[in-house]
């Protein structure tokens, strides 16, 4: 009885766009309808985030996920069916028909479905919830709903306890929106795993660019394609010698020397 009550309490919340904290197999987290702007940016201020730093989407169920993006690419089905439910957030484009504002997403989202049958439920119950590790930002994420309480206080409607959370370690994170698929974060499950599945699997220091190369660099999130191999600069040509006296007409300038350029990377995230 207390359950049902606890998450009939959480679905009145989310409905009326007030706050949760929930407990899932990773670390608590605090959530709002993924729907409701005004929700979501009282989640990003209970937080201390800016809109910088949209937050991911947790589902209920695969079918709910595949709704929110535009597909699943190359590589998510087979990401999904091995890992999901559980610690992988997979980073798709998003439906372009969706209407919400998760803040600055560039037009992707972050979806993960959780293996804990309390959050599981709840979602069923209300729909996709954008949810955030509950704790303010730079602080340590909650693993129990009485750490969760201490630091966000009164700006939580409903506390769901679900007793300790699982283990520590956030949720592993993939970008999928490019071809091949890039490691943006190692958490609870492993990257050999990862690449078990996909085979080729991009992480930070397979793309190390020389500060020459970028004048933008972009965000890890937006990085989401192999660099295409920088061809070499031509040798710049010689000035022309000075000549003894000052030429009536000026000398010619010379040559500039060709600018190297790389293929530019697209703005995903």
């Amino acid at each position: 009885m207390e359950r049902t009550r606890g998450i009939a309490e959480a679905v009145s919340a989310v409905r009326r766009g007030e706050l949760l904290v929930l407990p899932t197999d990773t670390v608590y987290g605090v959530g709002a309808d993924a729907f409701t702007p005004a929700a979501v940016q009282a989640l990003l201020d209970a937080k201390g985030r800016g809109r910088d730093m949209p937050p991911p989407v947790l589902v209920g169920s695969v079918r709910a996920a595949t709704a929110l993006v535009e597909d699943l690419g190359t590589y998510g089905q087979d990401l999904i069916d091995e890992f999901w439910p559980g610690a992988l957030t997979l980073i798709f484009r998003a439906n372009q028909n969706l209407m919400w504002d998760l803040g600055e997403t560039k037009g992707t989202v972050a979806v993960r479905m959780p293996m804990h049958e309390l959050a599981v439920e709840l979602l069923k119950e209300t729909g996709p919830l954008a949810v955030s590790s509950a704790n303010l930002s730079g602080e340590p994420a909650a693993r129990t709903a009485e750490e969760a309480e201490k630091m966000l206080g009164d700006s939580i409607s409903v506390y769901l306890d679900g007793g300790r959370s699982g283990h520590a370690d956030p949720s592993t994170i993939v970008d999928l929106t490019g071809s091949v698929p890039r490691l943006l974060r190692v958490g609870a499950i492993p990257e050999d795993k990862i690449r078990s599945v996909v085979g080729v699997l991009l992480t930070d220091e397979d793309e190390a660019p020389e500060p020459a190369e970028l004048t933008a660099a972009p965000s890890a999130a937006a990085e989401s394609k192999p660099s295409l191999t920088k061809q070499p600069a031509a040798e710049p040509a010689q000035p022309p010698a000075e000549p003894a006296e000052a030429p009536t007409e000026p000398p010619p300038a010379p040559k500039e020397a060709a600018e190297t350029t790389e293929a530019p990377q697209p703005k995903d995230d």
